[in-house]
């Protein structure tokens, strides 16, 4: 099936409410998308718009990508708020994620074997999003690390998949290491985070 191109209206674009209710959306609609839509993630077939985020977690992500992008090792690459196909009718946006070094540099959505790591700062209008959906469905599609980072105060929790099986059949992250001072860890490669380093 090819995607219907999404008609624009006069004013700011949003969603078309039918094909919402229809929740039939994919992710070749999102590379249709007008060059004024809003940030926005696929969710089972629905676009969902994304919050606009605070500068404070904007410098978190900032500071966090500069430091990958200084300690990891060269075969990863660190990135900001690239797509990551889930499934032909999923996409979601990492704050920050580490992926293949060898992927192309012109690519706007990743899949998920592209991705070692996956990082989402909570924020107060994502929270149930970044504590439960989104590590459900990251796990879900295999991707093997993944980090929560709270603010107020800064604290971070790294996960790694593990063998528990959730009751769909789904794979699930198990907490690895979390700190409020520094984290450690062995994977994706030998990390010694100091949080400080990461906090505006």
């Amino acid at each position: 099936m090819s995607a219907e191109p999404i008609p624009t209206s006069p004013g700011p674009w949003c969603p078309d409410p039918m094909r919402q209710q229809r929740a039939d959306y994919t992710l070749e609609d999102l590379l249709a998308l007008p060059d004024d839509a809003p940030r926005v993630e696929l969710v089972d077939g629905v676009i969902q718009v994304t919050p606009s985020p605070t500068l404070g977690h904007q410098d978190i992500c900032s500071l966090l990508w500069l430091w990958l992008r200084s300690h990891a090792p060269a075969n990863l690459r660190a990135a900001q708020a690239v797509g990551v196909a889930l499934s032909r009718n999923t996409s979601r946006q990492p704050d920050v994620l580490l992926c293949r070094a060898e992927v192309p540099s012109n690519r706007s959505t990743l899949r998920p074997a592209d991705v070692a790591l996956a990082v989402e700062i909570v924020s107060p209008g994502t929270r149930r999003i970044d504590r439960f959906a989104k590590p459900g469905e990251y796990a879900a599609a295999g991707i093997p690390f993944y980090w929560r980072i709270e603010q107020d105060p800064l604290h971070v929790y790294a996960y790694r998949i593990g063998d528990h099986v959730g009751p769909g059949g789904e794979r699930q992250y198990e907490l690895v290491a979390d700190g409020a001072d520094v984290i450690e860890l062995t994977e994706p490669f030998d990390i010694k985070l100091p949080i400080a380093e990461i906090t505006p």
